[in-house]
């Protein structure tokens, strides 16, 4: 099987604009690059990786296009850029003509203000998104739904995907109404999704059995908008491995056909970022 990881991480401890993870998050304390996501894979059929951002920091975004400029694995880059600064959109223009980038993530969970991608300040920034073809990765929580709900309305031209599935709370119990705001939004035809960083959700020790649900919704509300993504490194905070995440996925998402799970696993992320 063919994969197209549609949301991989690199970064360096200390390296431009890295304040996180900390000595907090022992497991994934270190420097992660290019040589450590091969011993990942391993023989895995890894045909192409999405590079997210995970620094709100243009240097990050500087730092990882660098990255990607000399590493043909590397496909695309979802960068980071200041959407409130005066000088989002000439920045945004510069970014759009560098080799490789093809979307844009504000740290959204991070926000206090749920409603922060409605203010009206945004709309220059956002506006240059869509007239250069960038992508939107939504990093959000449920929280969120409703208000994406709405931005997506108003932004029918720009292509947004929910990451890590709007991270349900898996620890209570909770798939409503979490469900039912994913089935409005998969209506949209400009709205894909990312099954990934679902075990780092969960209480730590939980079995992965516990995602089958929440799995099987995304699968179900998102047919032909749902990509594969590892969530790597970070899914080691889980104490995961690249092939467990990978196998789990495949224990519970139900999806046999061999056109589905080519979708699932490279089609969609080709689809939406624009991908050779």
């Amino acid at each position: 099987m063919r994969i197209i990881d549609s949301h991989v991480h690199f970064w360096r401890i200390g390296g431009p604009g890295q304040t996180w993870p900390d000595a907090e998050w022992p497991l994934i304390y270190r420097d992660f690059g290019m040589p450590e996501l091969s011993a990942a894979v391993g023989a895995i059929n890894l045909q192409g990786v999405v590079l997210v951002q995970s620094q709100p920091d243009d240097r990050d975004t500087d730092w990882i296009l660098e990255i990607a400029r000399d590493t043909p694995l590397i496909q695309a880059v979802v960068g980071w850029a200041n959407l409130e600064s005066p000088s989002a959109p000439a920045r945004i223009a510069e970014l759009a003509g560098r080799p490789g980038l093809r979307g844009l993530r504000p740290m959204l969970q991070s926000i206090d203000d749920t409603g922060w991608i409605l203010k009206r300040e945004l709309e220059p920034a956002l506006e240059a998104m869509v007239q250069h073809q960038l992508r939107f990765d939504a990093l959000i929580q449920p929280r969120h739904l409703p208000i994406l709900l709405e931005f997506a309305r108003r932004w029918p031209k720009l292509p947004i995907v929910i990451d890590h599935g709007a991270k349900p709370h898996i620890p209570r119990g909770e798939i409503e109404p979490w469900q039912a705001q994913l089935a409005e939004l998969s209506l949209l035809p400009n709205v894909y999704c990312k099954l990934s960083g679902l075990r780092t959700e969960q209480t730590a020790g939980a079995p992965s059995a516990e995602l089958e649900p929440y799995i099987r919704a995304l699968v179900g509300n998102f047919p032909g908008r749902l990509m594969w993504g590892s969530d790597w490194p970070v899914l080691l905070h889980a104490r995961d491995s690249y092939a467990d995440w990978l196998q789990c996925t495949l224990r519970y998402a139900g999806v046999q056909d061999e056109a589905q799970l080519d979708s699932l696993f490279s089609g969609a992320a080709r689809e939406f970022y624009g991908l050779p």
